[in-house]
């Protein structure tokens, strides 16, 4: 099977050669390239670049067309500090706290920040694995992307206070991310994950969950699926175990999970929902080779008479990441089949 085969098989419950591996290296493919992260963001071919050496020496499942969280933040209008050797961050958002869009426009893709040196990087990756490889992309979640248009604090008051209002900016963050996932599609890539961090259960209540966002990633999802997507795929980090029904009613093939989702809550509410997951990222920075091999055997375990399991991080593997942690993880995936 090649990995596209193996995913898809995976995401279906259906026999694998192997267990599919997709840690989530991102940033790390500049720190293993040895450029600056700064550039690595900035420059579609050389993320392409970086991208394919990293599949290369480590022989995963997956290559990754996606810069950071901030790119539909600044392609509307907030500012970005960036630096040379760590992600950038917002210091200024472009929607006033009193939630007024103020003639904001959905940013074309083609034209608008760094957007089309994005698409010129999934469009590099998909000439050069074709078929054989997954490409994913990854467009920025209702809830998050709304937060960083307005501020978290700005935002939670907003969506309290008034919610209409709010839900006028989650309309504006749905349409963004619908928008920049089908032009990753007709770029090249073989799905966008949509990742929405801020919709954890640390920050909003599982009611407000169901009430204001499943709606909107459902219909984003519908969107992808109309233009092409090979799979649906959803990553909220953090904690979601109050949300777990209501990601299930989403009719995603592949639910992104973080280490603190357990295997046995994945067992109990996940029955027919395929998971990538759900080591720890840091361990990839502080564990050891062993540690990661160990760690494999056992979840492999527990998955290997349910199946629907993607062995990755539950989040994106650090940028300081432990090459031969990594190296473990995918040895080790190798030894097993799916």
């Amino acid at each position: 099977m090649n990995s596209i085969e193996r995913i898809k098989a995976a995401s279906a419950f259906a026999p694998t050669d192997r267990m599919p591996v997709v840690p989530a290296v991102l940033g790390h493919a500049a720190v293993l390239a040895g450029v600056p992260l700064r550039d690595y963001l900035c420059d579609g071919d050389l993320l392409a670049r970086c991208q394919l050496q990293a599949l290369q020496h480590y022989g995963y499942d997956a290559v990754f067309a996606f810069m950071d969280l901030y790119v539909e933040a600044e392609a509307v209008g907030s500012v970005l500090q960036y630096y040379e050797h760590q992600y950038p961050e917002i210091t200024d958002y472009v929607i006033a706290a009193d939630g007024a869009l103020d003639g904001l426009i959905t940013p074309d893709p083609h034209n608008s920040g760094r957007m089309p040196e994005l698409l010129r990087a999934a469009s590099v990756l998909r000439k050069e694995v074709g078929e054989q490889t997954l490409v994913i992309g990854a467009v920025t979640g209702p809830m998050t992307l709304a937060t960083q248009l307005i501020g978290m604090e700005d935002g939670i008051y907003l969506a309290a206070d008034d919610p209409d209002r709010f839900e006028q900016i989650l309309d504006f963050a749905t349409e963004i991310a619908i928008h920049y996932g089908i032009a990753q599609l007709e770029a090249g890539v073989h799905l966008p994950m949509i990742f929405d961090p801020a919709a954890s259960s640390v920050i909003v209540p599982p009611r407000f969950f169901a009430e204001f966002l499943q709606p909107r990633i459902k219909r984003i999802l519908t969107a992808f699926h109309q233009a092409g997507a090979l799979l649906h795929w959803l990553m909220i980090t953090g904690t979601i175990d109050p949300i777990l029904k209501y990601c299930a009613e989403l009719g995603l093939d592949i639910l992104h999970v973080d280490y603190d989702v357990t295997p046995a809550r994945i067992l109990q509410d996940l029955p027919r929902t395929c998971v990538a997951g759900n080591f720890r990222p840091l361990s990839f920075v502080t564990s050891t080779p062993e540690k990661i091999t160990a760690e494999v055997h056992a979840l492999a375990k527990l998955f290997a008479t349910r199946g629907g399991l993607l062995l990755s991080a539950g989040c994106e593997i650090p940028p300081e990441a432990k090459a031969e942690n990594i190296a473990a993880l995918v040895a080790a995936a190798r030894s097993h089949h799916g």
